[in-house]
């Protein structure tokens, strides 16, 4: 079943995601990882039981790092939905759509909560799918009247540049160098798979907020360590951070900071259990893995809607 889930829907869905996860009432293991180095690519598989939703998900995702090359999709996914109180199986959705929506949909709500309230420019690093939908997202919850897009690939951004022009009536600009993306930029969302940072800390502006959601490997980031050290970071979840997320790992690794340093977990930001941004001048950053229950509660809510305009397919067992 192809994507039947707006934006605003999915800034929700994440909500009721993040407020399970900070309640406990979810069961989810850890991500795991099947690399295929030959290929540049990689195969996770995604489980979640949620206790509330009655609700159980597997998606197994495909990340071939050479498919730009073949003309195909980077990120290949599928998502099966089973009842929680039966086991049947209710539903198989098109992962590659729920997985990009659920990912911008999170830097949303990070954004909602962390950014200043009068950001106004964005700036996107990476102008693939998920780029897409982080700008969309961004849009949502902020008075976003420019953006800029900086692309290794000018073609890429050039055609990002277009048609999120048209799509959000906003000028949406391509970025002549990493540098002058960030000139103006108030929220920086960076959707890259780059193996080492993008940027460089004095390039950002005070009182920006960053959006990191390209690496999920320990051993690799595309965030500057200068920028982890002084910023106030937020997670999704501690566990999934400790495995993966290695624009925090690095740093730590190199003593720079400890654990004590991105302790703060969203649902506990949304709930009002722990502070988000401090000042206006602060750099706040909110960096994600992904867990599955932001999985769950995209696939679930779009299930909801597909029904209800009557999309997607039965399959008889």
């Amino acid at each position: 079943m192809r994507r039947a889930l707006p934006m605003p829907d999915a800034i929700n869905a994440m909500r009721e995601a993040f407020r399970q996860l900070t309640n406990g009432h979810v069961q989810l293991p850890t991500r795991q990882h099947i690399d295929v180095d030959s290929e540049s690519g990689c195969a996770l598989v995604m489980a979640c039981h949620s206790e509330k939703q009655k609700l159980l998900s597997l998606k197994f995702i495909t990340l071939f790092g050479n498919n730009r090359e073949r003309d195909l999709p980077m990120i290949q996914a599928l998502i099966i939905l089973a009842d929680g109180v039966t086991g049947e199986h209710v539903a198989i959705l098109d992962g590659s759509s729920v997985t990009a929506l659920r990912t911008g949909a999170v830097s949303g709500l990070a954004t909602d909560l962390l950014a200043r309230p009068d950001a106004s420019v964005a700036t996107i690093f990476g102008a693939g799918v998920q780029a897409r939908t982080q700008l969309s997202a961004v849009c949502c919850v902020r008075p976003i009247t420019r953006a800029v897009v900086f692309d290794p690939f000018p073609g890429m951004a050039e055609s990002f540049a277009l048609e999120m022009s048209e799509k959000l009536g906003i000028p949406v600009e391509v970025a002549a160098s990493v540098e002058a993306a960030l000139k103006d930029a108030d929220v920086i969302c960076t959707v890259t798979t780059s193996t080492t940072p993008i940027f460089e800390d004095s390039w950002l502006k005070d009182g920006a907020h960053i959006n990191a959601v390209g690496i999920y490997k320990p051993d690799i980031a595309e965030i500057p360590a200068a920028t982890v050290c002084r910023a106030r970071v937020v997670i999704d979840q501690m566990e999934s951070a400790l495995e993966e997320a290695g624009d925090l790992l690095c740093p730590m690794r190199a003593g720079l900071i400890d654990q004590s340093h991105f302790e703060t977990e969203i649902g506990n930001v949304m709930l009002g259990l722990s502070e988000g941004r401090r000042n206006a001048k602060e750099i706040t950053l909110f960096k994600s893995v992904g867990v599955a229950i932001q999985d769950l509660c995209a696939a679930s809510s779009a299930l909801e809607n597909a029904k209800k305009l009557g999309l997607g397919s039965l399959i008889e067992s």
